[in-house]
C-alpha cells in the first residue's frame, strides 16, 4: 500500500504515476495525484477526468518501465 508521505510528495511535485490494476497494461491508469484518504486515491488523467482508485493497487512512476510482468490466461 502506498504511504501518505509518498502520495504527498507525488502531489506536490506533480509526478505522473502508473496505477497497475491487473496484468493487462491497457487497464493501467496514468495520471497525477489529486487527493486521497485512508482507503482511496483520486488520480487526474491526461484528459482531465478523475478516477477514484483503491490504495491496494500498485503505484509506480509512469516514467519508468512497467514493473509487473504481463501474465497470459491459460484457458485461451
Amino acid at each position: 500500500m502506498i504511504t501518505e508521505e509518498q502520495l504527498n510528495t507525488y502531489r506536490l511535485e506533480g509526478t505522473k504515476l502508473r496505477v497497475i490494476r491487473d496484468a493487462l497494461e491497457m487497464n493501467d491508469v496514468i495520471g497525477i495525484v489529486v487527493a486521497w484518504d485512508e482507503d482511496s486515491v483520486v488520480i487526474r488523467k491526461h484528459n482531465r477526468r478523475v478516477v477514484k482508485l483503491g490504495r491496494q493497487y500498485i503505484y509506480e512512476l509512469a516514467s519508468e518501465p512497467r514493473s509487473v510482468a504481463t501474465e497470459t490466461s491459460e484457458g485461451e
